[in-house]
């Protein structure tokens, strides 16, 4: 591995990889509160193009899609130490994408056939980012993917989340935001990816506003934490930029969560399409980039209530 000098380091984009493996040697190694710069992250490494159309997610290769850039060793990191992890900044790209995947997302077998939406997005994130003439989407960029090696050896799959982190997919993991993930392995190898200018709670069709761009973190180290799941901590509100004009809500109700999540999410394509006019595939992709699901009932049982919150900011 290579030390980089002072406290400042660079992850090169060639340094990314496709599976979480303890044995992937670090590209450098770093001591707790220094920062590290990931050059430009593309989560289908170069298959998507501002250019493309929908037959490039017909045509996607699974085997390149969800890299993550590292590993960073962190000097003096355990087992049983948390790894802190802030993100401080973004280098954006200007454009994004969100697309239907064919087998993919939470209405795989309501939406078979592929769509591709490009989005031009303000470098600043301050603007929202315009779905044709018929909404506009406020700007909160984070990373989808954010964690560590697995103790337990070979290769695991960079698309599922894990107690170790990766894939979570969790929109207010954010600027300035503390993200503690459970060491497991000497150095704790930490590995980051899949960027992201907005999503919803849910990111129900399996697509965010995907979008290239790079990422500076610091990364500190919590000895003898003993996290047994990842946990975060914002430094303030997480939804003002969607808030202010209230939301549109349907629900679903049933004793299957997976079943009710669907049912919610069905009734606001409905709904998009009875009070707005967007087609299912519109409605659907709006709903993963700034709906969010929310279990609102667990425990009358035996049925439970998800609720899919839409916010009106978007259709001002």
């Amino acid at each position: 591995m290579n030390k980089g000098l002072g406290n400042k380091h660079t992850i090169h984009s060639r340094h990314q990889h496709l599976t979480w493996d303890k044995a992937t040697p670090a590209a450098l190694s770093v001591a707790p509160g220094e920062t590290v710069t990931f050059e430009e992250i593309d989560a289908v490494m170069g298959q998507i193009a501002p250019d493309s159309g929908s037959d490039v997610i017909t045509n996607l290769d699974f085997a390149r899609v969800n890299p993550v850039a590292g590993p960073v060793y962190v000097d003096g990191a355990e087992p049983g130490d948390a790894l802190k992890v802030t993100l401080l900044d973004f280098n954006p790209s200007g454009w994004a994408w969100t697309a239907i995947v064919p087998g993919f997302g939470l209405l795989a077998d309501d939406f078979p056939e592929a769509a591709l939406h490009i989005w031009n997005c303000d470098k600043a994130f301050a603007e929202p980012a315009a779905m044709g003439d018929f909404a506009r989407v406020p700007l909160k960029p984070f990373c989808g993917t954010t964690g560590v090696a697995h103790a337990e050896p070979g290769g695991h799959s960079t698309i599922p989340p894990y107690k170790s982190g990766g894939n979570m997919d969790i929109r207010d993991l954010s600027l300035g935001v503390d993200l503690y993930l459970p060491v497991q392995v000497e150095g704790a190898l930490f590995s980051i990816g899949d960027p992201h200018c907005a999503q919803g709670d849910g990111e129900v069709c399996g697509t965010a506003i995907e979008s290239p761009m790079g990422v500076t973190a610091k990364l500190d180290l919590v000895k003898g934490e003993n996290l047994k799941f990842p946990r975060f901590e914002t430094p303030g509100p997480v939804s003002r930029h969607l808030d202010a004009k209230g939301y549109e809500v349907t629900t679903g109700i049933g004793p299957d969560l997976m079943e009710a999540s669907q049912n919610a999410v069905r009734g606001m394509i409905e709904r998009l399409a009875k009070t707005k006019g967007l087609g299912a595939d519109q409605a659907y992709m709006l709903c993963s980039v700034c709906a969010d699901l929310r279990i609102s009932e667990i425990v009358d049982q035996p049925n439970w209530v998800v609720s899919c919150y839409l916010p009106n900011i978007v259709f001002e």
